[in-house]
């Protein structure tokens, strides 16, 4: 498929998809007029490079991580190092993280709204509304 047809498929424009290939994430054949070609596998690729980019993790780090997963085009790689591994540990502890800190934020929003919503508004008040 062209990268239209990518882009479409997979809902990433395709400035971005040039990007994923300029970072190594992701790769394309050239027809004889130069055009870039894509398999099949191509959309489940970006929708995974999506979804770690979404996670917090670079281009680079998902470079290193992309060839030891599993994906459309074969079968899990064997290729991940121990240090790969740790920093995936540390990646995937620094989103514990970051969701421990959303569930503070979203538990004071809940108290905020639940006083607001008990307490009198300003018209109540004698104010004006």
């Amino acid at each position: 498929m062209r990268i239209g047809e990518l882009a479409r498929r997979s809902g990433v424009s395709e400035r971005s998809l040039r990007y994923y290939e300029q970072q190594g994430l992701l790769r394309a054949e050239r027809t004889p007029g130069g055009h870039r070609a894509y398999g099949d596998w191509a959309v489940d690729r970006v929708i995974r490079i999506q979804e770690l980019l979404a996670a917090g993790l670079n281009s680079a780090k998902i470079a290193q991580l992309l060839p030891c997963m599993r994906d459309g085009d074969g079968g899990p790689s064997e290729i991940a190092t121990q240090r790969l591994v740790t920093e995936l540990i540390g990646e995937r502890d620094r989103i514990d993280r970051t969701i421990g800190d959303l569930i503070r934020s979203r538990d004071v929003l809940d108290e905020v709204i639940a006083t607001a919503s008990d307490s009198p508004g300003p018209a109540d008040r004698g104010g004006h509304a």
